[in-house]
């Protein structure tokens, strides 16, 4: 009998047809079709002890659409000898585009304008004052694989000054030309005219961006999120935007989601907002299914797979001013022997723009 998958994601039909030749695939999306199955794909759903034990003791493996994985509970999972994998390297460069979308569409007052123009409100152009990104500061808070890409295309393609600050980064990375690494957040924080944040959620980077930081900022600066919604003080960023101590924002993300319909960011004409889309075109979810689905048969067939999850060592690290933290990879005994890596990685650098 082929073995179930559950999946709660509606997966890329090049990826579903792959899935559905070697197992029965369960697409409800349903916590009463858990039963039995020996992988799930998550999309949005909380994976802990309720999960596991509905699911039963042969899962194997659970694994992310994308790259955040602040709903997976991967000790707990470990504890039960189920494998937590994500798709680290889909969504990277549609995220990064997205994010430099949101730079360019608050730094040129795109939204108000177009909105003003459909309206057909008085032609004033100086209500339409935009800036003009150039010799900019960006900074640039997280420098994984999103991260990384955004400093790259605002430093090549856009001649944007670029600070980044990362307390895992490697000593030796290699960063694009014009990219500088900075020590201390504070720093970043302070020079920055545009913000982007690119970090993972867990209770050391919630808030991260708080009351205090913002006010850090520039008189005037923008801010921009497409990591996690509660990265931010979301309450302290509608006080910086509302006294006109933050020049805009462009969020992808919130907390908590959806927004409520009254939420002050959903109506301020210098905020865009897009609703948690920043991966979703068509290659970024061709590349998130296809490496689900690859990770999935990988182990379906006792081989190990290209992404399982890393816990990370050194609390407080992202608000201390130095390296203090190394990644410790999960390496669970149920998995002996070794494989190729999914099709669907990458296959190399990212094309300079």
């Amino acid at each position: 009998m082929p073995p179930l998958v559950w999946t709660e994601v509606a997966l890329h039909p090049e990826a579903l047809a792959r899935l559905e030749a070697q197992a029965t695939v369960v697409a409800t999306g349903r916590y009463d079709d858990l039963p039995g199955v020996e992988a799930a794909i998550i999309g949005g759903s909380h994976v802990s002890t309720d999960f596991i034990e509905r699911a039963g003791p042969q899962l194997k493996m659970v694994v992310r659409h994308g790259i955040g994985y602040n709903t997976l509970d991967v000790p707990t999972a470990t504890r039960y000898g189920v494998l937590c994998c994500n798709t680290p390297d889909a969504p990277t460069e549609s995220t990064a585009e997205h994010t430099v979308g949101l730079m360019l569409a608050v730094a040129k007052v795109i939204v108000r304008a177009d909105r003003a123009l459909r309206n057909n409100d008085p032609w004033v152009r100086e209500d339409f004052l935009g800036v003009e990104v150039r010799d900019r500061v960006l900074g640039v808070i997280g420098c994984g694989r999103i991260g990384r890409r955004v400093a790259e295309i605002c430093a090549l393609g856009l001649q944007m000054q670029v600070l980044i600050y990362d307390p895992f980064l490697p000593g030796n990375a290699v960063l694009p030309q014009g990219v500088r690494v900075v020590g201390e957040i504070d720093e970043v924080i302070a020079q920055a005219d545009f913000l982007t944040l690119h970090t993972p959620l867990s209770a050391e980077t919630q808030h991260l961006i708080g009351e205090r930081e913002l006010r850090l900022m520039k008189r005037g600066a923008c801010l921009l999120n497409v990591s996690r919604g509660p990265v931010v003080d979301e309450a302290a960023l509608i006080r910086a935007l509302a006294d006109g101590h933050l020049g805009g924002a462009g969020l992808d993300v919130f907390d908590p989601e959806p927004p409520d319909p009254k939420n002050p960011l959903l109506h301020m004409s210098h905020v865009v907002v897009t609703p948690h889309v920043a991966s979703f075109t068509d290659k970024g979810v061709w590349r998130m299914s296809m490496s689900a689905v690859d990770q999935v048969l990988q182990v379906l067939v006792g081989e190990r797979p290209a992404f399982i999850m890393t816990r990370r060592r050194g609390r407080g690290a992202w608000r201390a001013h130095r390296s203090a933290a190394c990644l410790v990879p999960y390496a669970p005994p149920v998995i002996r022997s070794t494989v190729s890596q999914p099709r669907c990685t990458s296959s190399g650098p990212m094309p300079k723009p």
